[in-house]
């Protein structure tokens, strides 16, 4: 039996500020500055940014937390009483997960977990591993809409495709081994920084990417060859790819057994139309772009982890209209750039930041074009956290 230990914990707060104190007018104006000013009451237990912390159970073993969602703290769960299962998708404060066995249960979250202090959007993401407690008297329902649960604790992950929203983690799914990103040639139109974005992303996570230049058949495909050798130089499989008259289906189907995959991109690229076309019956919806602003319409609304007859899982996520990346200082930017590499070590200065120092070798690569102009003009703009979209 493993040992446990106490920690203490941070919490979310209940509000960042305290609120105003009431009667203030009226105070003023009876005693004005005067320090003597009587106070109508004081708090002994601090609260706001000073209260919220608290002591749980913890797995004693080494690495038990290495990890694991947001960086939080996981408490400890009775292994005998609850189950192992994987999160498939996510429903506002419902999860999906699918047990060992097969069967899937509605669990909610843990109220202690919801409140750990993170700077995840949500505690629990698509691709999760978790262990959750079965509801009592429910766990030997032959019907699998009735299974319910509580998610008692998330797994350490890795593989993790993420995107800052809002001053905040977004975890779009987690635990996958390679990452599709879509992109869409016209309706809508290539936009070559956001696929820097999205590589820099997948390095983050330490996934390996492939791209996909989708509809294909509406474009001619010769003046995308420069393009495509860009990357595959650079070691990435770029591939031109199209659901409708199939250019690259084959390819895809080859790297999807036995593999985690996650299928992502702008709305309206045509990620789902890609699933369908790589499993026939699928069913995936999908729907035209708007004519209006040539842009998706949010067909897919979760992240969904689906299991294919080949063996391997994909998970299909809604289309993102904006990408920036999460936790990343300037100083990180160069090192989501392969073909910059040879060329740091001959700066003229050590600390150099490949953006307006006169000795750079970097911009002197991209003067002579052994540097992509408009790579580099990505590097600037992940240099100076920008967002894409």
């Amino acid at each position: 039996m493993a040992k446990k230990k106490k920690v203490r914990v941070d919490m979310r707060k209940n509000r960042s500020k305290p609120p105003r104190e009431r009667q203030w007018t009226r105070g003023f104006q009876e005693h004005g500055f005067a320090e003597e000013a009587p106070t109508t009451g004081e708090r002994v237990r601090a609260k706001g940014d000073l209260s919220r912390r608290r002591t749980i159970i913890q797995d004693e073993t080494p690495g038990a937390n290495a990890n694991a969602a947001a960086g939080a703290d996981m408490p400890a769960v009775d292994m005998s009483a609850c189950m192992p299962g994987r999160v498939l998708r996510v429903h506002g404060l419902i999860s999906v997960v699918e047990a060992d066995d097969g069967r899937s249960f509605r669990c909610a979250v843990r109220r202690l977990l919801r409140t750990l202090a993170t700077d995840e959007r949500n505690i629990v993401t698509t691709g999760d591993r978790v262990w959750f407690l079965p509801a009592a008297g429910k766990e030997a329902s032959a019907e699998g809409a009735d299974l319910e649960g509580i998610i008692e604790r998330v797994e350490p992950r890795h593989g993790l495709l993420t995107r800052a929203s809002r001053g905040r983690e977004h975890v779009l799914v987690a635990n996958v081994d390679q990452v599709v990103f879509v992109v869409s040639l016209v309706e809508p139109e290539l936009k070559p920084h956001l696929v820097d974005r999205y590589l820099a992303s997948a390095e983050q996570g330490g996934i390996q990417p492939i791209l996909c230049f989708n509809k294909a058949d509406r474009v001619e495909p010769v003046r995308y060859q420069s393009l495509l050798g860009c990357y595959n130089q650079l070691g990435i499989p770029a591939l031109l790819t199209s659901a409708t008259s199939g250019t690259g289906i084959a390819f895809l189907r080859a790297r999807l057994p036995g593999r985690q995959t996650v299928f992502t991109g702008q709305s309206g690229v045509g990620k789902s139309s890609l699933l369908n076309a790589i499993q026939p019956g699928l069913g995936l919806r999908v729907r035209e772009v708007s004519e209006v602003n040539q842009k998706g319409k949010h067909t897919t609304t979760t992240a969904e982890l689906i299991k294919l007859d080949c063996g391997g899982w994909v998970v299909d996520t809604p289309g993102v209209r904006q990408f920036q990346l999460w936790d990343t200082i300037p100083e990180e930017a160069e090192g989501f750039f392969a073909e910059f590499r040879p060329f740091v070590h001959l700066c003229g200065y050590p600390d150099c930041m490949h953006t307006h120092e006169d000795r750079c070798a970097v911009k002197r690569a991209v003067y002579r074009r052994q540097i992509s102009a408009a790579r580099y003009t990505s590097y600037l703009g992940i240099f100076a956290g920008e967002s894409a979209g």
